[in-house]
């Protein structure tokens, strides 16, 4: 047999280590009725603004599922090789939107200004403090989270408005459809750890298994 059929067969003979399956299933929440919130009136021509966004409690679309920890091959694998725009928490209609983002770490968010009227855009929350002061409609600021962890946003003109940015460590995460159902990214056979969490109700963790040739399913209950 000559050397380059030799070189040939022995790269057919090495296993190959790719993606396997995905975790799928669907979110379950108790029913929770939204709480009646006083919104603070804004100093300037507040007649001339649209009526405030009411902040929807309990909504399944604000549920994050996530792997806990990951190989860094692994999550490099899963990185979007296209460019895609940063994501985005905006001050609209006296809201952030959306209420939970969920990024990964080192992800650098914008804060951009939608509404007539000035906002504010701080935390407190020790995975990462800021405060980006008073701007206009039209500007907009941005923050790097380089460390995992729930960021509490608020602003400090309107005491109403709150929104969460979870930083997780690793891109294998996702949040679910207004049906519940989710789908994580494509993983390697084998055991991980699947994390839940949602701003108004308790989170958990469960223990599953990938299988090689195949998908694994979890319905999560909070």
């Amino acid at each position: 047999m000559r050397l380059p059929e030799v070189v040939v067969l022995l790269l057919l003979m090495v296993p190959v280590s790719g993606f396997a399956g995905t975790i799928r299933g669907t979110v379950r929440l108790p029913s929770v009725s939204s709480p009646n919130v006083s919104f603070q009136p804004y100093a300037g021509r507040a007649s001339s603004l649209a009526a405030p966004a009411r902040t929807q409690r309990g909504r399944v679309t604000d549920a994050v599922i996530s792997i806990e920890s990951l190989p860094a091959q692994v999550d490099a694998g899963l990185a979007n090789p296209t460019s895609s725009p940063r994501p985005r928490l905006s001050q609209s209609q006296q809201a952030f939107v959306p209420r939970v983002l969920a990024v990964p770490v080192g992800t650098t968010v914008d804060f951009p200004n939608l509404d007539a009227i000035y906002h504010n855009v701080f935390s407190v929350s020790p995975a990462r403090r800021f405060d980006l002061g008073k701007y206009p409609r039209g500007d907009s600021r941005a923050v790097t989270f380089p460390k995992p962890g729930v960021i509490n946003v608020y602003c400090d003109i309107h005491s109403d408005m709150a929104a969460f940015i979870v930083v997780l460590p690793n891109r294998a995460f996702t949040q679910p459809d207004e049906d519940g159902s989710f789908r994580l990214p494509e993983l390697p056979a084998g055991r991980y750890t699947v994390r839940w969490w949602h701003p108004d109700f308790e989170g958990g963790t469960r223990e599953v298994t990938v299988p090689s040739d195949g998908d694994a399913t979890v319905d999560v209950e909070f």
